[in-house]
C-alpha cells in the first residue's frame, strides 16, 4: 500500500485537520495508519510515550488512533530561538540553538534522519499519512523542503492537495501548485480537497467542473467550514476557536505572550460551556477577568520583559483576582530567574514577579516527563517540558496557583475545584466525553463530504 502526503495549496489551508480526519477514517476502514511530519515549526509540543517531544498535531492524531507515540512521528521540530535563531529538536531531544541560515545549510545532514524515521514507521504500519508544511512549491526553497517534496519523492507517496476556499483565489492556488510540482510527482496526485466552504456546497458545483475539466484534477470533496476546537498547532489557529457563551458565568483571560507555548492546555477551558475564554494583549482587558492565566512560554525572560513593558506586572502583583501560572508562567511568578549559562537568554539574572518566594534556575538538560502528579491535593495526569527548575513543582498561596505541569486542565476534578471557588454555580463537564464526541462529529462530517473509496483505490494501486 502507498503512503499519503497531504499538501496545502497555501499556508493554513487545513492540512493538519484533513490529515487527522483521513487518518481516523482510513483506520476505521481497517488500514493500519500512522501520522508523520518530517519537520514541524511550532512552540506547541507534547512528550511522547517513548520519551522526547513532538509537535502536537502528530501526537494528537496518534493518540486518537490509539497508538504508542514516538519521536519518529515528527523527527525534526523547530521552536522559537533568540533573534534569527531556532531551537532545534531532533528525534525528540534538543540539539542546539541554530541560526536559521546555518540550519538550512546543514539540511542534507537531516535528510537521513527523516528517512530513517519514515522507514521505521513503514515497518509497523500499512500507510503513513505525511503532513506537508506551508506550500510545497516555494521555488526558492524547494531544495530545502523536508516535509513536502523530499518525502513525496523519496517514498513515492500518493498526494492530496488541500485548498482553502475561505481566503479566495482557490482556482489559482490549485492550478499554480499542481503545475509547479515536479513533473514526476504530478502523476501521484490523487486529487484536491476544497476546504472551509461556507454556505451550500452545491453553489460550487460549477467550480468542481472547472477544476476537473480544465485542470484535469479530480475533486475529492468540498468540506464545509467546521470548527474543531482541538489540537491547535499555532497561535493563529488557536485564535480562531469558537465558543457558545449562552451559559457562561466565568471569564478567563489568558495573557498572550509573544512566545506563548503549549496552548493546547486551554482546550478544556475553551470547550467549557460555563467559561468565556479570551486572550489578553493589553492591560485594559484584564479587569473583566475572574481568572488570569500566565501560560507557557518558549522565551520566558523575553516574555517577562514584555509583561513589564505592557504594565501587566504591577497589576498582577496587586490583583485580588485568581491567578494561575503554568510552566513558563509559573517560572515568572518566582522572585528571580537565573540563567548562568545563558541557555534561554543573554541575561544571567532577571527580577521576576515575586508572587512566590524563591528562584528558578535554567539547566542545560531539558526535563521531559509524562506521569501522574500530586497537585493541589489531587492526583492529576500531565507532562513537563522545561529547562528551569525550582524547589517546588507547584505552589498555592491564597488566590494564586502555579505549576510546571502542562495538561492539568483536562482533569475534571481539578477544573471543578478551581472554578467552583470563583463561582459556586459552576458545574463542570466531562472533557474526555467531549473530546471523543468532537472527534467523531468532525471526522464523520469530513467522511460525508469526501470520496474515501477513490482515495483507498489510489492507495492500493
Amino acid at each position: 500500500m502507498h503512503s499519503l502526503s497531504i499538501f496545502g495549496t497555501s499556508s493554513d489551508a487545513g492540512k493538519s485537520t484533513i490529515a487527522f480526519a483521513l487518518s481516523v477514517i482510513l483506520q476505521q476502514q481497517g488500514i493500519n495508519i500512522a501520522p508523520f511530519k518530517a519537520q514541524n515549526v511550532s512552540n506547541n509540543s507534547q512528550v511522547t510515550d517513548e520519551g522526547g517531544e513532538i509537535a502536537v498535531a502528530q501526537y494528537f492524531t496518534a493518540k486518537a488512533l490509539g497508538l504508542y507515540t514516538s519521536p519518529d512521528m515528527n523527527p525534526i521540530l523547530l521552536k522559537s530561538g533568540p533573534k534569527s535563531q531556532a531551537h532545534v529538536i531532533v528525534n525528540g531531544y534538543s540539539l542546539s540553538e541554530k541560526n536559521v541560515q546555518a540550519y538550512f545549510n546543514d539540511l542534507d545532514s537531516l535528510k537521513p534522519i527523516v528517512s530513517n524515521s519514515f522507514r521505521k514507521l513503514q515497518k509497523k504500519y500499512d500507510c503513513i499519512i505525511a503532513e506537508g508544511a506551508g506550500s510545497p512549491v516555494e521555488l526558492n526553497l524547494m531544495d530545502k523542503d523536508l516535509s513536502n517534496l523530499f518525502i513525496a519523492q523519496e517514498f513515492q507517496t500518493k498526494i492530496i492537495l488541500v485548498a482553502d476556499i475561505e481566503r479566495g483565489g482557490v482556482f489559482a492556488s490549485i492550478y499554480g501548485v499542481y503545475k509547479l510540482l515536479p513533473k514526476q510527482l504530478r502523476s501521484n496526485v490523487i486529487g484536491v480537497i476544497i476546504n472551509k466552504f461556507q454556505g451550500d456546497s452545491k453553489l460550487f458545483d460549477n467550480g468542481v467542473k472547472i477544476i476537473e475539466k480544465k485542470f484535469k484534477l479530480p475533486v475529492l470533496g468540498v468540506i464545509p467550514y467546521t470548527p474543531f476546537n482541538l489540537a491547535f498547532e499555532d497561535i493563529e489557529s488557536l485564535k480562531n476557536y469558537s465558543q457558545n457563551l449562552e451559559n457562561s458565568i466565568i471569564k478567563v483571560g489568558i495573557i498572550q505572550f509573544p512566545h506563548i507555548s503549549n496552548f493546547t492546555d486551554f482546550e478544556p477551558l475553551i470547550a467549557d460551556p460555563q467559561l468565556e475564554v479570551f486572550f489578553l494583549t493589553t492591560l485594559q482587558q484584564i479587569k473583566e477577568c475572574d481568572l488570569i492565566i500566565l501560560p507557557g512560554s518558549k522565551r520566558v525572560v523575553d516574555d517577562l520583559h514584555w509583561l513589564y513593558q505592557k504594565n501587566f506586572s504591577q497589576y498582577l502583583c496587586n490583583s485580588s483576582q485568581m491567578i494561575f501560572g503554568i510552566c513558563g508562567g509559573y517560572e515568572m511568578m518566582h522572585e528571580k530567574i537565573l540563567d548562568p549559562k545563558q541557555i534561554e537568554s543573554n541575561q544571567k539574572k532577571t527580577r521576576a514577579l515575586g508572587l512566590f518566594k524563591g528562584e528558578v534556575i535554567f539547566k542545560r538538560k531539558k526535563r521531559l516527563r509524562r506521569t501522574t502528579y500530586k497537585l493541589f491535593d489531587l492526583k492529576v495526569q500531565g507532562y513537563e517540558i522545561h529547562n528551569a527548575v525550582a524547589k517546588k513543582i507547584s505552589q498555592k498561596k491564597k488566590n494564586i496557583y502555579g505549576s510546571f505541569i502542562h495538561g492539568i486542565f483536562e482533569n475534571d476534578t481539578l477544573r471543578y475545584k478551581i472554578f467552583s471557588k470563583i463561582n459556586q454555580d459552576y458545574n463542570g463537564y466531562n472533557f474526555k466525553k467531549y473530546k471523543k464526541k468532537t472527534i467523531q462529529t468532525f471526522t464523520s462530517k469530513i467522511e460525508e463530504n469526501i470520496d474515501i473509496e477513490k482515495i483507498m483505490r489510489a492507495l492500493n494501486d
